[in-house]
């Protein structure tokens, strides 16, 4: 999934439940792996290297592609930023850091992965374990056609849940 997507979601479930923002946070942390074991499209990360023997052998490599991949990754979360900021904080009573909180324990993860690529230590190996062992087998990266839209449903289901 898009960070975009995750965003969405994140501050959706953190809405729910305004009252209690920790939980809050924890479910859209949970919301995360619920995402990305549903088959979807990412963005390639070029700097990324994948070990096929061991997929916990990953890392990112800080190059020219990974400056690269750091502004497309940027813009991915400035869109779920936006949207957030747009979409739940203007369109209603709700106090303004509810959203944000659940789009930060929705991001969570994926920041956790990339300190794991640099730090492969306990609980960061935990958590990239079962990253990798919940993330769809399946996906949509070779059909942007299908992917993208999928991942606009979702997002407008998480903003039509909101409502």
């Amino acid at each position: 999934m898009t960070l975009t997507t995750h965003a969405v979601v994140g501050a959706t479930v953190a809405c729910l439940i305004p009252e209690h923002a920790v939980l809050g946070f924890s479910l859209a942390f949970v919301s995360h792996f619920l995402l990305d074991a549903i088959p979807h499209w990412d963005y390639e990360l070029r700097s990324k290297i994948d070990d096929e023997t061991d997929p916990l052998k990953g890392d990112m490599i800080i190059n020219r592609d990974f400056f690269i991949d750091l502004a497309r990754i940027g813009i991915d979360v400035l869109c779920g930023l936006s949207l957030v900021f747009f979409l739940f904080t203007m369109s209603g009573p709700r106090i303004f850091w509810i959203p944000f909180i659940g789009v930060a324990g929705a991001l969570l993860p994926d920041a956790l992965q990339f300190l794991y690529f640099k730090w492969k230590h306990q609980p960061l190996m935990s958590l990239q374990r079962f990253h990798l062992w919940v993330h769809a087998f399946d996906h949509f990266n070779d059909k942007p056609l299908i992917g993208i839209p999928f991942q606009i449903l979702i997002i407008l289901v998480a903003i039509s849940i909101a409502r």
